[in-house]
C-alpha cells in the first residue's frame, strides 16, 4: 500500500468516527458579504487567533513559572536570562495581551457603529461584551504574576478601589487579595484566575459567540441594506479564510518585531514593606478609569467621589450589555451612535491625560 493510500485510509477511518465530511456542505454554503465595511469582519478572527497565541505562549511560560511570593520573580528572571528564547516567549505574551485587548476594544466599537447588534444578534453582542470584561480581567490578573515592584503596588491600588463600595466592598477586596493586603495569597489567587478560571470562561464564551455568528451570519450595516443594491458575497472557505490567515501572520510578525526590539522588562522584585515607587499606574486599558477617579472631588453631593466614579463605570458596563434592547431604531439609534463617538473620544482623551498630565505619577 502506498503512502497516499495509507493516508486516505486513515482519513476515511477518522471521518467515519468524527464526521469531517459533514462540514464540507457548511463550508461551501457559508458566504461573507462584500461591501465598503467588510474589513471589520476580520477583527473577530484576529481576536480568536491572538487568544490562542496567548494560551500557547502561556503554557510555555507555565513550565518555568512558580506561583509563590518567594519564587515568582526569580522564576521569571531565570526564564528570561537562562532559558533559550524565554525572553522572546514572555515578550510575545506581554505584547500579545496588549494587542488582543486593543483589538477587542476596536471590534466592540466597530460593532456599535455598524449596528451589528440588531435582532437577532442580541446574544452575540452580550457574549462579546462579556468577552471584553473577561479580557480586562485577564490583563489585570496577569499583571501581578511577575511579582515585580510596579505590578505589586499597581495591584494594591487596583484592589483597593472596590473596597469603597458599601456593603460588599470589603468582601470583594478581601476576595481578590486573599487577605487584608496584597501578598502571597493574592499571587496564588491571581495565578489561578489567570491560567484556569478566566481562560475557561473565555473558551466557553468564544464557543458561544462563534456558534451565534455561524447561526445568524455576518451583519450588514443598515446603510448598505437601505441602498437596495444587490449584495455581492465571497465564499468563507477558502477566500475569506485565506485573507484571515494573512491578517494572523501579519499580527504574528508585528508581535515578533515588538518583542525583539522592545522586549518585556522585569524591573525590581516586589518588597511589600518598601514605599511605593514613582511611576505607579495601571496598564493603558485601565488608564481612562484611573484618571477619571483622580479628577473626581472628594465628595459629590455628600457621596464619596470615588464611589460615584465606580458606580458610574458599573452602570456603563450594564448599559453596554443592554445596548441591543435600548436601540429601538431611528432616534434612539442616532443617540447611541453619538454616545459611541463620545465614549471613544472620552477613553482616548483620558488615556492621553493619564500619561501626560502627571508624568511622574
Amino acid at each position: 500500500m502506498s503512502v497516499r493510500d495509507r493516508a486516505k485510509a486513515v482519513t476515511t477511518w477518522l471521518d467515519d468516527r468524527i464526521g469531517f465530511s459533514s462540514l464540507k456542505p457548511l463550508a461551501k454554503k457559508k458566504t461573507v458579504p462584500v461591501h465598503r465595511h467588510t474589513f471589520w469582519y476580520y477583527l473577530g478572527g484576529m481576536i480568536v487567533f491572538l487568544f490562542v497565541l496567548q494560551v500557547s505562549t502561556g503554557i510555555l511560560l507555565i513550565f518555568y513559572y512558580r506561583p509563590s511570593a518567594e519564587h515568582a520573580f526569580e522564576s521569571v528572571q531565570f526564564l528570561m536570562a537562562e532559558v533559550k528564547f524565554g525572553w522572546l516567549i514572555r515578550s510575545i505574551h506581554s505584547w500579545g495581551a496588549n494587542l488582543m485587548i486593543f483589538m477587542v476594544f476596536v471590534h466592540l466599537f466597530s460593532v456599535m457603529l455598524l449596528k451589528a447588534y440588531r435582532s437577532p444578534r442580541e446574544l452575540t453582542w452580550i457574549s462579546g461584551a462579556l468577552l471584553l470584561m473577561l479580557a480586562l480581567g485577564l490583563g489585570f490578573t496577569g499583571y501581578l504574576l511577575p511579582w515585580n515592584e510596579l505590578a505589586f503596588f499597581a495591584t494594591r491600588v487596583g484592589t483597593e478601589i472596590p473596597g469603597v463600595l458599601p456593603g460588599v466592598g470589603h468582601f470583594i477586596r478581601t476576595f481578590l487579595r486573599g487577605g487584608d493586603d496584597v501578598g502571597g495569597a493574592t499571587l496564588t489567587r491571581f495565578y489561578a484566575l489567570h491560567v484556569s478560571v478566566l481562560p475557561a470562561l473565555v473558551f466557553m464564551l468564544i464557543g458561544l459567540h462563534v456558534l451565534l455568528v455561524q447561526r445568524h451570519g455576518m451583519s450588514v450595516p443598515p446603510a448598505i441594506e437601505r441602498s437596495g443594491r444587490p449584495m455581492r458575497t465571497i465564499p468563507f472557505f477558502p477566500n475569506f479564510l485565506l485573507r484571515d490567515l494573512v491578517g494572523w501572520l501579519s499580527a504574528l510578525a508585528i508581535l515578533a518585531a515588538m518583542a525583539a526590539f522592545f522586549p518585556a522588562h522585569l524591573g525590581a522584585k516586589a518588597d511589600p514593606f518598601a514605599a511605593a515607587p514613582a511611576g505607579i499606574r495601571p496598564e493603558w486599558y485601565f488608564m481612562f478609569m484611573f484618571q477619571t477617579l483622580k479628577y473626581l472631588p472628594a465628595r459629590i453631593v455628600g457621596i464619596e467621589g470615588e464611589l460615584v466614579g465606580i458606580g458610574a463605570f458599573g452602570l456603563a458596563a450594564v448599559f453596554l450589555l443592554f445596548v441591543p434592547f435600548i436601540d429601538r431604531g431611528n432616534r434612539s439609534s442616532r443617540i447611541l451612535t453619538w454616545l459611541t463617538y463620545g465614549a471613544l473620544g472620552y477613553i482616548i482623551l483620558f488615556t492621553y491625560l493619564g500619561y501626560t498630565a502627571n508624568p511622574d505619577i
